[in-house]
């Protein structure tokens, strides 16, 4: 087995690993990221649903478990495991690859007396920005999908809300209620949302925009390559400072602790995350259900259209709603998931050397 394929394999174990533990931070993260408030002057239909996006992560956790169950924080999860492990499977095995040959020309170039023969910060980036293109081409439909699953009660909510004030607006003008009505109030108050499969979400998406539908928010994701370009970028040269320090200090061992990969990903990922963030939201945003609010105002044809109506309507704090729970998820995953990562491998490479010398001494 190659490398890469060790890298990839690893890759998508780690990864399961990571989004399992850190699952409910990233479905509360996705309703904060979606959730709309008027700025101060311009009111939303909607704008009931607003201390619910301003309640604190442990807060609106809590109401996910009163209001949905354990199921509502773990919405959506089977799809995202299956874009997960197929995310970093491919990243790390294209990751490796390109690295690889990344090395391979480090090296040639110093044997041509060019160089110190270790690849620079700019090709760890270019290396992390190619393996994350071909990953999100690929894998992009998933996160449709799980979007939508971790946002539909928030949609069914605004829906019910938009129901209501529809009838109570048809009633407005007579002074007694019919019963009929309040019937029709109260059903549309006990009403909780349908199941949202994942079959059911991919016929909603391909019903609402066809095959395009499950490639929407793919500019900015493409933009938000940068993150992981930046957080490996940011990982590999913090390695490669923390290895050479090693070297030189001969009393010291030479090999790197998983406490201290866990480190250096959550240092890298933290770095990642603060600047691309507001891409993040915008995708999030164009990947939801478009019901979520059909004014004008909230519903996106397209990348630059979302960011303007952001601005316009919300102002610029949007982009960065919810950045607290995403740092902590995001960090803490990255953390795990490098960790989990490098002792797989390192697993692997005890293995693979061990079969080596039992092949090695059957052959003797």
């Amino acid at each position: 087995m190659s490398n890469a394929v060790a890298n990839g394999l690893a890759g998508a174990g780690a990864g399961i690993v990571a989004q399992i533990i850190t699952y409910p931070l990233q479905t509360v993260n996705t309703r904060q990221q979606t959730e709309r408030v008027a700025k101060k002057g311009l009111t939303f239909r909607y704008s009931d649903s607003a201390p619910a996006a301003a309640a604190g992560t442990l807060v609106q956790i809590l109401q996910v478990l009163r209001n949905e169950g354990w199921g509502g924080l773990y919405s959506g999860l089977k799809p995202s495991l299956f874009g997960t492990a197929a995310s970093q499977g491919i990243y790390y095995y294209f990751y490796q690859v390109f690295k690889n040959k990344a090395e391979a020309i480090a090296a040639a170039r110093r044997d041509r007396g060019y160089g110190d023969g270790t690849v620079g910060m700019f090709s760890w980036l270019v290396v992390a920005a190619i393996a994350g293109s071909l990953n999100v081409l690929l894998t992009n439909p998933i996160w449709v999908l799980v979007t939508r699953m971790q946002t539909h009660t928030q949609a069914e909510r605004k829906i019910m809300e938009e129901k209501k004030e529809a009838l109570l607006g048809g009633a407005s003008e007579s002074r007694f209620m019919p019963s009929s009505l309040q019937d029709k109030l109260d059903e549309l108050d006990t009403t909780k949302p349908r199941p949202y499969g994942t079959l059911y979400v991919a016929r909603e998406v391909y019903n609402e925009a066809g095959i395009t539908g499950f490639w929407k928010g793919i500019v900015p994701t493409l933009i938000m390559v940068c993150n992981p370009s930046i957080q490996f970028m940011i990982y590999e040269s913090l390695l490669k400072h923390l290895r050479e320090k090693r070297a030189s200090n001969k009393k010291i061992s030479k090999s790197v602790t998983a406490l201290e990969v866990f480190q250096l990903g959550a240092l890298a990922k933290l770095g990642a995350t603060v600047v691309t963030y507001p891409l993040l939201v915008v995708k999030s945003r164009l990947q939801a259900k478009q019901e979520i609010g059909r004014n004008i105002s909230s519903r996106y044809s397209g990348t630059l259209d979302a960011i303007v109506k952001m601005i316009q309507y919300e102002g610029f704090p949007v982009f960065y709603k919810g950045m607290g729970t995403k740092i902590v998820q995001s960090v803490f995953a990255a953390s795990v998931l490098f960790m989990v990562k490098e002792e797989l491998v390192k697993a692997y490479i005890l293995l693979a050397g061990k079969s080596r010398r039992v092949m090695v001494n059957l052959l003797k």
